[in-house]
């Protein structure tokens, strides 16, 4: 790509969570700083560190991360590299999720568990209050309610500035917004899987921020010849670059969070703001996604 700036990031925009906290859309997802399974240390912490480290060099301000990735190894490298934190840097975490191996993830929503997760996580992260905590799953053996009634709690004690749901239907998010402000939803959600359409366009229309994980998945649509294929060939771009375009074209409320272990990955992966796809391109690179 031609043009790149030092500072791509700044390129994808800015959104404001809950109407004061604001961020550039493009932000890093800290769950690739863990081993295998997402579990246990990275295989290069140092790596990790500077991978963190550039992050911010390059634009991002929106760090999200949770206290089941290692467990607790990525928000301890995250203090490690970047505490004490540069002014605006939104560091945002999770609980919600007990790790017992790799690839081994259980709800548990209990609200003394929640609460004693928060206090982890500000002592690991080095903070006094968390600017958005996330539940990270539902717990079908809690009512909602009562596990975000504890983060309200927390909310009203100082220790959590806004309060986000991951991996959620609009009806729980609505039935949440009943108990605390939801500021933003973190669902799957990329060029190829979007089943969770109706809650992107729900987050939209309620002014939520919408932080889709997973967000470069391609699959086979990058073959040579095909159609995401072409248009990164005319841009000097990566089929990946094209679908971060194309995500933060989605929607305003759009917040990419591309992971990874790698500086030189990282450094691809946030040149992808910079990518300015016409309607044209937006509209055939959707096509061949939806199979249309």
């Amino acid at each position: 790509m031609s043009g790149t700036s030092t500072r791509p990031a700044e390129k994808s925009g800015t959104f404001k969570l809950g109407g004061d906290l604001p961020v550039h859309r493009l932000g890093y997802g800290a769950m690739q700083l863990t081993g295998p399974g997402i579990w246990g240390p990275p295989k290069d912490r140092a790596e990790a560190v500077r991978v963190l480290r550039r992050a911010l060099e390059l634009g991002v301000d929106f760090i999200d991360t949770a206290d089941s990735y290692g467990p607790y190894f990525s928000e301890e490298i995250i203090a490690e590299a970047l505490h004490p934190y540069a002014k605006g840097v939104v560091v945002a975490t999770k609980a919600g999720l007990v790790r017992t191996g790799p690839n081994e993830w259980h709800p548990v929503g209990a609200p003394k568990y929640l609460r004693q997760e928060l206090e982890l996580s500000l002592r690991r992260l080095k903070l006094e209050r968390i600017d958005l905590y996330q539940l990270h799953r539902i717990d079908p053996k809690v009512p909602v309610e009562e596990s975000l009634g504890e983060l309200k709690a927390l909310q009203k004690e100082g220790k959590i500035r806004h309060i986000g749901l991951s991996e959620v239907s609009v009806e729980e998010i609505e039935r949440a917004r009943k108990v605390v402000d939801v500021v933003s939803v973190q669902n799957r959600y990329n060029l190829t899987d979007r089943v969770h359409e109706k809650v992107l366009d729900y987050c939209e229309k309620e002014n939520l921020g919408f932080i889709p994980w997973f967000p470069l998945a391609t699959g086979g649509l990058a073959k040579p010849g095909s159609t995401l294929d072409s248009v990164a060939k005319k841009h000097n771009a990566t089929p990946a670059q094209i679908a971060l375009s194309w995500l933060l074209a989605r929607s305003p409320v759009m917040l990419p969070i591309p992971g990874t272990s790698s500086v030189k990955h990282l450094e691809e992966n946030l040149a992808g703001a910079e990518v300015k796809l016409g309607k044209d391109e937006l509209a055939a690179v959707d096509a061949q996604a939806s199979g249309r």
